[in-house]
């Protein structure tokens, strides 16, 4: 499908985003069940991949290494 190049697709950009990445799409969904830390989470971008509230990024660390995970922290 060609885009006319009249048309306007508005594109974001965003900077400094906080994800959530595993291998193992079954920890999204432990994750996500658990109202503590989904409430944390903005939205999902796909099966391994969630995106959280930049805000939140010390709560989330929290909430995952009290359910026994030790997030490795990349800057």
């Amino acid at each position: 499908m060609a885009v006319s190049p009249n048309l306007r697709i508005p594109i974001k950009l965003h900077k400094q985003v906080t994800l959530i990445r595993t291998s193992d799409p079954i920890l999204i969904e432990e994750f996500l069940a658990r109202k503590t830390l989904a409430r944390l989470v903005a939205g999902r971008l796909s099966d391994t991949v969630l995106l959280v509230r930049a805000e939140e990024e010390d709560a989330i660390l929290d909430e995952l290494r009290r359910m026994g995970h030790t997030p490795r922290v990349v800057r």
